[in-house]
């Protein structure tokens, strides 16, 4: 007699388990409507609190009109400089002789504006383009650098900022070299700048610049000798003729070849200004030594 055998157990269904519901969210309590309240108040005063301290540190900023027709008797560099020189336990020391642009020689005064800021007649005190390029080049840093200071804005700073490189600072520099351009001339702001600008320990503006380097006065400056005058800015302190900087040798020797790109002087003025470069410096053209100190000292 047969059997029936029944499906083998191992293809019996399983049991199925129980379905175990999902916890339900977390609901934070709201705040209370007080407390919201509150917290909006906090922020818009933050806000309006700083809004204010701008909008009164800008009304409260130095008006460039008297700078028409008069040269400061001082500067907040020259001021600054001096407030070291105490602190170190040193005398303060200031060179600076005023002259009108006529006084200077054409070279020198090409060589400055070719190295420093080549658009100065094109801009309103600020070059845009540069500008962004500088702020997005610090955002990447986290600090700012010197890049995309138009002369006016040096002009600015050295008149009345300090040498910090705030974003404050900045914003006041700003404000201040618009003032100038509306108040001023260009060739009065070049002339302000030519007198103003710091070239070395205790020497300001490209007469005594030029005394205190080279033994001439500024209408005498060489195509050469303006070319080292503009190449130790941004850090005159640093690179003095007699310093032995490698940076100050070759980026005299860049303006140099701008003058000549720009059709500022002839080929045979830059060869000449080239050999003459290498005279006033003391250091001929394959010499690699010493040390690259481009970065500016604030000034």
């Amino acid at each position: 007699m047969s059997t029936v055998e029944g499906p083998p157990e191992a293809l019996s269904p399983e049991p199925a388990e129980p379905v175990r519901p999902s916890p339900p969210p977390k609901v934070r309590p709201s705040p209370p409507r007080g407390s919201r309240r509150w917290g909006r108040w906090v922020l818009g005063g933050v806000l309006a609190l700083g809004l204010g301290t701008a909008a009164a540190t800008v009304v409260g900023l130095p008006d460039a009109g008297p700078l028409v027709k008069e040269n400061p008797k001082t500067t907040a560099l020259i001021e600054q400089r001096a407030s070291e020189a105490r602190e170190a336990g040193r005398k303060p020391r200031r060179r600076q002789q005023w002259v009108p642009l006529s006084a200077v020689s054409k070279p020198a005064v090409d060589a400055v504006l070719l190295s420093e800021d080549a658009s100065f007649y094109l801009h309103d005190g600020v070059d845009t383009v540069e500008l962004a390029r500088a702020v997005g080049q610090a955002v990447e840093a986290g600090k700012l650098g010197r890049g995309a200071s138009t002369l006016t804005q040096q002009l600015a700073k050295n008149l009345w900022l300090s040498t910090d490189r705030s974003l404050f600072r900045k914003l006041k520099e700003l404000v201040l070299a618009h003032r100038l351009e509306e108040a001023l001339t260009k060739q009065r702001i070049l002339t302000l700048y030519l007198n103003v600008v710091e070239w070395g320990n205790g020497v300001y503006g490209i007469e005594a610049a030029a005394r205190e380097h080279f033994g001439v006065s500024a209408s005498q400056l060489s195509v050469a000798q303006g070319a080292v005058l503009a190449a130790m800015l941004p850090s005159p302190r640093k690179r003095s003729p007699a310093s032995g900087s490698r940076a100050l040798w070759k980026h005299a020797h860049r303006v140099v070849d701008a003058l000549k790109t720009y059709k500022r002087i002839s080929s045979a003025q830059a060869e000449g200004a080239h050999a003459e470069v290498d005279r006033l410096l003391g250091r001929a053209p394959a010499d690699d030594g010493g040390a690259d100190d481009a970065e500016d000292d604030g000034s």
